[in-house]
């Protein structure tokens, strides 16, 4: 089988998708399944869909299209603002856009009008994170004329946390967004179908504090890695295995820990020194910096990442290993994102595992229903 290679297990993506919209949804809040992370996979969407989301959302226009290709009938958000030549493009695949910028808007109207239809707007509100978005006190304002553009719709206020600087959804943050979402109902009449709250880090507020008017959240790291992004830490119940990368042995030999000779910067900078440890088995694996982020890598017991260039990664093994042995590895979200948009790692996927009996009544809040036993993310072998 050909390998650098991704191996993902479809039913595990499912079944962590049904377990956090059953749990959400006693909480009155709908789930977009977020696919940019897998370059836009039918086949991860379709895994998400059949786990009850209610719409499916990405970044990028290309992976949109690539769903509508498919055949995807589902609502598709486009999570980035388009550019406004980009307009027609998001038009013909989205069903919405979030949008900040009013050149955008109407670049969004003036291709809506020419295909006829209404474009659903998602107006972004910063709320501390300073990312996208509108500041609140513009929201009013920049609603009001959004509301006088034809041939588009204020559907809804949205923002994004914890991606630029950390900066966590709370009760405050969330609170201010459902009191703008009301503001606007008041000053302008418009009821907003959808007030999304935010991404796979609002998980822990949505499980502690009244939700308001908040009945959307954006979740990708959370549904395909079944961890909280604030934290890294697993979400009881959940997979944290469906994704596995698979790499190849190129060399494995006996080689010296410290450098000879005078150093400077590598190809990625000043290396990290280890010392002296003397022999140790080096293995080099046929993937790099290109291809993945080698800090966001979980190797199987017994091996260590040592390093990484542009096309090897530097492991150490507790014994030599025969060029074509394949290593497997865990990914935590940076590692996953990168590898998943390289040329040079495929993808396969797994429709086998068997999926534990999903409870027929919601789960209690506050946890997730006691489901797989929770998978280790270190692989258990290479």
């Amino acid at each position: 089988m050909t390998s650098p290679r991704i191996e993902i297990d479809l039913a595990k993506i499912e079944y962590n998708t049904r377990a956090l919209v059953t749990l959400l949804s006693g909480r009155g809040i709908d789930v977009t399944g977020v696919t940019k992370a897998t370059l836009g996979s039918p086949e991860v969407a379709k895994a998400m869909i059949a786990g009850g989301v209610s719409r499916l959302g990405d970044s990028r226009l290309e992976n949109l299209e690539a769903l509508r290709h498919a055949g995807i009938q589902t609502p598709l958000t486009l999570l980035r603002s388009p550019t406004p030549d980009q307009a027609e493009r998001a038009v013909a695949c989205a069903s919405l856009s979030q949008v900040s910028e009013l050149d955008v808007v109407k670049a969004l109207s003036a291709a809506a009008g020419r295909r006829g239809v209404i474009h659903g707007l998602v107006l972004m509100v910063e709320l501390g994170d300073l990312r996208e978005g509108v500041m609140p006190g513009d929201v009013l304002d920049v609603g009001h004329r959004i509301s006088l553009t034809p041939h588009v719709t204020l559907a809804g206020l949205g923002t994004n946390l914890a991606c630029r600087a950390g900066v966590v959804p709370s009760a405050g943050n969330m609170g201010e967004l459902s009191a703008l979402a009301t503001l606007i109902k008041a000053r302008l009449g418009l009821q907003l179908p959808l007030v999304s709250g935010g991404n796979s880090a609002n998980l822990a507020w949505a499980l502690a504090a009244p939700a308001g008017r908040i009945n959307d959240l954006r979740l990708g790291e959370s549904i395909l890695l079944g961890c909280d992004p604030l934290t890294r830490i697993p979400l009881s119940g959940l997979y944290t295995d469906a994704f596995t990368l698979v790499v190849p042995v190129i060399e494995s030999l006996a080689k010296p820990t410290a450098p000879r000779g005078a150093t400077g910067e590598a190809a990625f900078g000043i290396p990290t020194q280890t010392g002296e440890r003397g022999t140790i088995i080096q293995t080099l694996a046929a993937i790099g910096r290109q291809d993945v982020d080698p800090d966001g890598l979980a190797p199987p017991q017994g091996v260590s990442v040592l390093a990484a260039s542009s096309d090897h990664l530097v492991l150490e093994t507790q014994h030599r290993l025969a060029p074509g042995t394949e290593i497997r590895f865990g990914l935590d979200y940076s590692a996953l994102l990168r590898a998943m948009t390289s040329p040079f790692v495929t993808t396969t996927f797994a429709t086998t595992t068997r999926q534990p009996a999903f409870p027929a009544s919601s789960p209690s809040i506050g946890s997730l229903p006691s489901a797989p036993p929770f998978a280790n993310r270190t692989p258990a072998a290479l």
